[in-house]
């Protein structure tokens, strides 16, 4: 007797039975560690692969046995999360295009339709929306992120009409209301270059000089980051922070460089690009695999960076950004000021031995010439001074190079809150809870109003020696009567500003001086864009020709790292210049090692590309720069007047909407300032 065939019904509930409690158990995978997950994924992904195939083959009798179209919209958002999870394991981009096409998929067939009067779909619905609306959010799909978020206010209003503002319906509102607050922090980004690293804008790879020497030590690509945030009612949607959000993208490549091309072509419809454009370039590396960690605890964080630096290759670095809040700027600018900024230099080079660790303010406690302007030569000395050199302070002379005694756990100043502040030291990280993971290469950005204190890793790592890239510990708009509580608890109006000058300079130099580009002539940003990236570029070349410390040379070939380290060259330049700013040191980011001081904000070069920039923006004014060098940026500038305004700068009025008169103007601009770069004389 022959056996029984199920009837297609059948078959597919146990295949959606089986496809469903796959998933379920992927989920319960923490969210680090690649070899088990990868094992389940690949289960997972089989059965679903199995399930969509034999709905399409029966669907005709599937649909008369009663099968409803959201149940397919179900199992294609399934699919889609699948990859969009596997792109959050593997940063590879391709999966965040396969994730879209399922997405983009349900949205045109509109699987869910009809369907919003039953609470349970509805609220599938509403899920599936704010996940499609992250997957454009990552994609740059700008428009079709507008077009979905107003579907979903009105999916959210009638959800509140049709189920009498249930929990679930206030909840909704506020998914609402963070989407629309997210889009107004981020919407300077919306005409401005890619936040990935585009070979449109920056330089392939395969053109940065190879070091010919580097002690015996071989040369690191990033290999892993780990990209970490919490601050209390910070600007994020779903799990997704403002800050994190940008710094992942400044760690990938943009596929191709063609979605930027695509997506500001006049002739684009709303749709936005074809998936076939999306195509990652096969001569440039894959992208570095990423942890995206909102809101961890201390163990949480500790446990990822464990994982990450016991699965690095020998010739990988780990990136460990961290954005939270420490003490608050305003009690930190009090302290500097009992510092006695104005006086003689003290070396106060501190050693971590405990989970108490103590605060290592070298680089703060530096000398402020007669002309207002810091001196960098002497804080770069201070950089490399001897560890045990004597302090002058009274009842401290048989002490060897130390400083006033180790805070306490608890005293909120010690470290970075990682939870409730009811819980003191239960949720401040220390610097020295990250000295054991030194056994292996890291990266560290420390964007906090407490960052100074993690310079006491230097010097104290287990084995390798850490990069250290340290935020301001004040922002800008502090210094306009914000209190420092709200500027730290919701990293202020538009992300933290350090963290914008590694991933979007220009925007953030723009929001330093309440500029925009907005206000130029129909493709002058566009163009004052591949300048910057141009002349940043060069000074990565030029450190490349540099005696740098091994641990610098060693990560310059990595293309992102090479950029963030140019970029925070940038902003140092910016503060460190500004004549509000220059003698504050407060408002001014560090790095460990020091980088030569021919990179230092007062050099010629340097000097000359941010005072070109605010001659460009008409906020020169803010900056007192050497006669000099402010007339070789203003002969530069000239090159940048459009002929058609008679030579005026474009920081007030409204655009033109008649095109730049000559590219070979921006073009001779940023040749002249190239060659300046690439010539010694212009170094010091």
């Amino acid at each position: 007797m022959a056996p029984r065939v199920p009837p297609p019904n059948e078959e597919y509930r146990a295949l959606v039975d089986k496809a469903y409690d796959k998933f379920a158990r992927l989920r319960e995978f923490p969210a680090y560690g690649r070899n088990k997950w990868d094992f389940y994924f690949h289960k997972t992904f089989q059965v679903y692969s199995k399930l969509w195939k034999f709905q399409q083959e029966n669907r005709a009798k599937l649909v008369e046995m009663g099968l409803k179209r959201w149940e397919i919209g179900e199992i294609a958002s399934r699919i889609g999360q699948l990859y969009y999870n596997y792109y959050l394991r593997t940063s590879d981009s391709k999966f965040l295009t396969e994730s879209f096409i399922f997405y983009e998929a349900i949205f045109s067939r509109e699987y869910f339709k009809e369907y919003d009067k039953d609470v349970a779909v509805a609220n599938k619905q509403l899920r599936y929306t704010a996940r499609f609306i992250v997957i454009c959010l990552l994609l740059n799909r700008k428009e079709t992120v507008q077009l979905l978020v107003r579907q979903f206010r009105s999916l959210v209003d009638e959800y509140t009409r049709t189920f009498n503002e249930g929990a679930d319906a206030k909840d909704w509102k506020v998914v609402v209301q963070e989407i629309l607050r997210f889009m107004r922090a981020d919407s300077a980004c919306d005409t401005s270059r890619p936040l990935r690293y585009c070979l449109v804008y920056d330089p392939h790879p395969s053109t940065f000089s190879q070091f010919q020497k580097i002690e015996v030590k071989k040369p690191l690509h990033l290999e892993d980051a780990i990209l970490a945030s919490y601050y209390h009612n910070e600007i994020k949607f779903s799990e997704l922070t403002l800050d994190t959000f940008r710094m992942l993208q400044a760690i990938e490549w943009e596929p191709s460089g063609l979605l930027f091309k695509m997506r500001t072509d006049s002739s684009m419809g709303s749709g936005g690009i074809g998936v076939s454009d999306e195509i990652p370039d096969p001569s440039l590396p894959p992208n570095p695999h990423k942890y995206i960690l909102y809101r961890p605890t201390v163990p949480d964080l500790l446990l990822v960076l464990a994982t990450a630096c016991d699965e690095l290759s020998s010739d990988g670095i780990v990136l460990l950004y961290i954005s939270a809040s420490g003490r608050s700027g305003r009690s930190l600018s009090t302290s500097l000021s009992s510092q006695n900024l104005g006086g003689a230099l003290q070396s106060s080079k501190k050693r971590v031995v405990s989970l108490t660790p103590t605060l290592n303010l070298r680089n703060i406690n530096i000398n402020v010439a007669q002309t207002g302007i810091i001196d960098y030569t002497e804080m770069a000395k201070m950089d490399n001074s001897d560890e045990n050199s004597p302090t002058t302070s009274p009842g401290m002379k048989d002490a060897p190079a130390t400083h006033s005694s180790p805070e306490q756990p608890g005293s909120g100043t010690s470290g970075l809150w990682l939870g409730s502040k009811r819980s003191s030291g239960l949720n401040l990280l220390y610097p020295s809870d990250i000295l054991p993971f030194t056994r292996r290469p890291l990266f560290i950005i420390v964007d906090s109003d407490s960052s100074f204190i993690f310079e006491s890793i230097s010097g104290e790592e287990r084995g390798e020696q850490a990069i250290l890239l340290l935020s301001p510990s004040m922002q800008p708009w502090e210094d306009k009567g914000l209190s420092s509580t709200s500027s730290s608890s919701s990293s202020n109006r538009s992300g933290n500003i350090f963290t914008f000058f590694l991933t979007a300079p220009l925007l953030a130099f723009c929001q330093v001086f309440g500029t925009s580009g907005k206000n130029m002539p129909k493709g002058n940003y566009e163009q004052t864009e591949k300048l910057l990236a141009t002349l940043i570029a060069e000074w990565g070349n030029a450190l490349d020709s540099m005696r740098l410390d091994p641990v610098w040379a060693r990560v310059l070939g990595d293309p992102f790292l090479r950029q963030l380290t140019c970029r925070f060259i940038f902003c140092r330049a910016v503060f460190g210049l500004h004549s509000k700013y220059r003698d504050k040191p407060e408002y001014l980011p560090r790095c460990n090692p020091p980088l030569p001081d021919e990179l230092l904000p007062t050099s010629k070069v340097v000097e000359m590309v941010v005072y070109l920039l605010a001659t460009r923006f008409g906020v020169s004014d803010q900056f007192d720069s050497r006669p000099s060098t402010a007339k070789k940026a203003d002969g530069l500038n000239g090159s940048f007047k459009d002929e058609t305004t008679t030579g005026e700068d474009f920081s007030a009025g409204e655009a033109s909407e008649e095109e730049p008169s000559d590219d070979r103007h921006w073009l001779a601009s940023s040749e002249a300032l190239g060659t300046m770069t690439r010539n010694r004389k212009y170094w010091t």
